[in-house]
């Protein structure tokens, strides 16, 4: 297990999966602590979630910071955490914080890629989406963040069926509790060094 290992998260809203990952380090669930929480709106609710954890919290407004967005996110995590995790950051990141955390970032997408991804898909409208063509199983994945976007190698996907009564809402609740525990496991597994990627081939290490 790794000694001292640092994670940066990065949200655009209220934070439900930081406060799963905050939930699960308090819980003894995951060995590793929460440098910084960055948020590139203001008035995003997991700054607040952060501020109530004693956890170092920064605004970096998009509308301000525009393509230096990424620079500035690159300044601060750059030589200070081991793992990058976007947890409902809408925000592209671009650039050499792509090369600098190369296969170090990872990203929680709400449905099953390549399957309802890309530019536009995020929130409630993945799963408008889902309910609108039909299809009868849905759930969420945990990639590598590339520079494309949605488009990065998949480490895990957990499945929920989608029921003839669901709707977008009902459908979101059910999928964000599969989010939660996919992406601390993916954590785990980053701090326990299990994971090497070829191309886009992920591997889990015994």
């Amino acid at each position: 297990m790794a000694k001292g290992f640092k994670i940066a998260v990065l949200v655009s809203g209220g934070g439900t999966n930081l406060q799963s990952i905050i939930d699960n380090i308090k819980e003894g669930n995951l060995n590793c602590t929460i440098d910084m929480v960055i948020s590139d709106r203001q008035g995003a609710y997991a700054i607040k979630r952060a501020k109530e954890n004693n956890i170092r919290a920064y605004v970096l407004d998009r509308k301000e910071y525009g393509k230096e967005l990424s620079y500035k996110i690159l300044k601060l995590l750059e030589g200070k955490v081991d793992l990058i995790v976007l947890a409902g950051w809408l925000s592209i990141l671009e650039g050499d914080i792509l090369k600098v955390f190369k296969d170090r970032i990872i990203n929680i997408h709400p449905s099953l890629l390549p399957s309802f991804g890309g530019c536009g898909m995020f929130g409630i409208k993945v799963h408008e989406e889902v309910i609108r063509y039909g299809v009868k199983f849905s759930g969420c994945t945990v990639h590598i963040v590339d520079s494309g976007t949605d488009t990065g190698p998949i480490i895990c996907q957990k499945i929920v069926s989608v029921y003839e009564k669901d709707n977008a809402k009902t459908l979101q609740e059910r999928v964000l509790k599969e989010e939660h525990k996919a992406l601390s496991e993916v954590i785990e597994l980053f701090i326990d060094s299990k994971i090497s990627i070829k191309g886009r081939e992920v591997r889990i290490n015994k």
